[in-house]
């Protein structure tokens, strides 16, 4: 279990995290969503000691984010940033294995090897392995790094904003893959949306940040109302049941 206990985070005169308490890990996908601003890739970097709480403790499985090594924090947890972006010219295999860094320290065993394939083979990247990442479609590209966390094979992992930049099609296929992971392989997935029409399709549960506060935390179908939508995003929103899902208007 991922849990904060009244962690926040201030820049300057600012609170990006004020005071949140929550746990995650329970349900397969959990899926953040909120406007720019709410502090939901802060939580993240907090969680993933990419930055340090000013206040409160965060923990997994128990063990303190501050002070647990990151080798066995790494074995745990695989954080995805959104800024996924590297400078070096890397093969898709190379990406990958990349993964398994916390495990072999570099020096690849014939599990760490094993580990690779089967992410591979899991995001359809067989025939990709030996491309080059700058040689690939922004969906590929996406399915080549969520192939790298699948391979640091943790029982959590974090995914923030990996719909980023996507068409429809492509949005569709990370999304399935995402609740794969959770369905098939047993991960939780946590998750951050702008789209909150893909959080309640695909998602199990729906937390909802504003101004660095939890505002919402439950099923789709409680957080997908009208209200509840209103005083998240601070805007009209229109909530229609299309074939039996609660489905966001918000163009009107």
């Amino acid at each position: 279990m991922i849990a904060l206990e009244g962690v926040s985070k201030r820049y300057g005169g600012q609170t990006v995290v004020d005071d949140v308490s929550i746990a995650f890990g329970g349900e397969g996908v959990t899926a953040l969503i909120g406007p720019n601003g709410a502090g939901k890739s802060t939580l993240f970097s907090l969680v993933g000691r990419l930055l340090r709480p000013d206040t409160g403790r965060v923990t997994v499985d128990g063990l303190d984010v501050a002070t647990t090594p990151s080798a066995e924090l790494a074995r745990r947890l695989a954080v995805l940033r959104q800024d996924n972006h590297v400078a070096a010219r890397l093969t898709v295999q190379d990406l990958v294995e990349f993964g398994r860094f916390p495990h072999s320290r570099g020096r690849l065993t014939v599990d760490d090897r094993d580990a690779v394939e089967r992410a591979l083979v899991h995001l359809g990247l067989e025939g990709y392995r030996r491309r080059f990442l700058d040689e690939l479609s922004g969906g590929q590209r996406q399915r080549a790094f969520i192939a790298m966390v699948l391979a640091q094979d943790t029982r959590y992992v974090l995914l923030d904003e990996p719909l980023n930049n996507l068409d429809l099609r492509h949005m569709t296929e990370i999304m399935r893959l995402v609740r794969e992971m959770a369905d098939g392989l047993g991960k939780r997935v946590v998750t951050v949306l702008h789209d909150v029409n893909f959080a309640a399709t695909w998602a199990d549960r729906i937390v909802a940040m504003r101004d660095g506060r939890v505002v919402a935390d439950a099923s789709a179908r409680e957080v997908m109302r009208p209200e509840v939508l209103a005083a998240v995003y601070d805007t009209t929103v229109d909530v229609r049941e299309i074939d039996g899902r609660p489905v966001a208007l918000y163009y009107s």
